[in-house]
């Protein structure tokens, strides 16, 4: 991957991708979930709540890997075993592999795929009867026959195991291999020559068997998680009107009966209420939007917007912003750490910072809090049904009150009592004949 970061910490749709096979596993009804890490790789930030950490003490390979975990697999009747670099695995397919493996009263039950391009994985070699026989893996393929390496069939590294073959396994397996390695797919072998009954549980999905490696191999696993998403959103009834230019976190959740406008991104825990309009070119960042809300062209970190408000076009919600029900916050307006009130408007071309705006108030184009002396941020309240002239400065700390008014151009430093005008303005002096003045002057200086 050629980062500082941890491979199994790149995040995938809004989730580190070691998240996705944990949270996976959560949801196709786990126990326990443990994560087998080097001593060098501290993984919890990306672990789900519930996940439990086993330290592997040398990296000697996935066989090595299970048996660092030893105490987890001695008390478990089933063991699931899975890459943490393979994050399309499903529930779906950890319940399918399951229930096949029980009801098949296996010893271990191995999932593979057919690979047009099987490269360095492990062939899954069978008897003349079609049961499985062994694994042969292909990483350092010198020495391999051609006709196992023509085997299309290849190990996905996902295993079902009853926990006491799997601790028995594991005890049986060497790492005389050119890797020096001990391999999960040899615990197979092991058993089997026991006459414990392998079984072959064969899916058509190659995803499963995608890992990732590098950055290139990142993008494409991020670009199918991406469809799968937006698939899911579209048949519970959410339109996407471009899924090519449409990008949608993992987490995010979305009401049917949403409309999703091309190049709109929504990342992290956003949720969009239902009968919403988000888009076009529109970015929502950890952000709750209510029902019937439009945003276009606008980009909303960390705030709320409630009910049928209005914001955009170009409107930069950052965070704490709150709109009550039937706000707006209109063209090229900025909100930080405010309360637009229900129904009030900031229309447009306005920067509204620490502020309280109270329901049915309406500000003015050209209108700023000025929250910040230089060393602290300070705090304007705007009452309700109040109405702020445009190009009004409020000089925080401030407040105007209920049903006040202030003069456009005004700058407010002192409070505004309820139903006042406030204006500060210098005297309006016309000097007659300015311009033939200085038209006179400017000759004489170039001559």
């Amino acid at each position: 991957m050629r980062s500082s970061v941890p491979k199994v910490l790149h995040p995938i749709c809004g989730r580190p991708m070691i998240a996705w096979p944990v949270l996976a596993a959560h949801e196709a009804g786990a126990g326990r979930v443990c994560v087998i890490a080097s001593p060098d790789r501290d993984l919890s930030a990306g672990l789900p709540d519930g996940t439990e950490t086993v330290i592997q003490p040398e990296a000697d390979g996935t066989g090595g890997a299970v048996r660092a975990a030893l105490d987890v697999v001695g008390d478990s009747e089933t063991v699931v075993v899975m890459n943490g670099d393979h994050p399309l695995v499903s529930a779906e397919l950890i319940t399918g592999l399951v229930d096949a493996h029980r009801e098949a009263s296996a010893a271990a039950t191995v999932v593979t795929v057919d690979r047009d391009d099987p490269e360095s994985l492990g062939r899954v070699v069978r008897d003349p009867s079609g049961e499985f026989e062994r694994i042969v893996e292909t990483k350092h393929p010198e020495g391999v026959p051609p006709e196992v390496l023509a085997i299309r069939e290849v190990n996905t590294n996902t295993f079902a195991f009853a926990g006491t073959a799997l601790a028995e396994g594991v005890a049986r397996i060497t790492n005389d291999n050119s890797a020096g390695e001990y391999y999960i797919g040899d615990v197979l072998r092991a058993l089997r020559e026991q006459d414990r009954r392998i079984l072959v549980h064969k899916v058509g999905d190659v995803s499963v068997n995608i890992g990732i490696n590098t950055r290139v191999e990142l993008a494409v696993v991020t670009a199918e998680a991406r469809r799968r998403i937006l698939e899911r959103h579209m048949l519970a009834g959410v339109t996407v009107t471009d899924p090519q230019a449409t990008w949608i976190d993992a987490d995010v959740v979305i009401e049917p009966d949403v409309v999703i406008e091309p190049g709109t991104t929504l990342r992290g825990r956003t949720s969009v209420g239902r009968g919403s309009v988000i888009g076009p070119h529109t970015t929502l960042i950890d952000s709750s939007l209510g029902a019937e809300v439009t945003a276009p062209h606008s980009y909303l970190v960390q705030c709320e917007v409630a009910d049928a408000c209005q914001v955009g076009p170009f409107a930069h919600l950052r965070p704490s912003a709150t709109l009550r029900r039937g706000a707006r916050a209109g063209a090229f307006v900025e909100i930080k750490g405010s309360e637009i009130g229900e129904g009030a408007k900031v229309p447009h071309l306005a920067y509204v910072g620490d502020a309280e705006v109270g329901a049915d108030a309406n500000v003015g184009a050209g209108t700023v809090t000025v929250n910040y002396d230089g060393f602290r941020k300070h705090r304007t309240k705007i009452g309700e049904r109040a109405r702020i002239g445009s190009d009004t400065m409020l000089v925080a700390p401030v407040s105007v009150g209920d049903d006040a008014y202030t003069g456009a151009g005004s700058v407010i430093t002192e409070d505004v009592p309820p139903g006042a005008l406030g204006i500060e303005r210098a005297e309006q002096r016309n000097v007659e004949g300015y311009a033939e003045e200085r038209a006179r002057k400017a000759k004489a200086e170039e001559s």
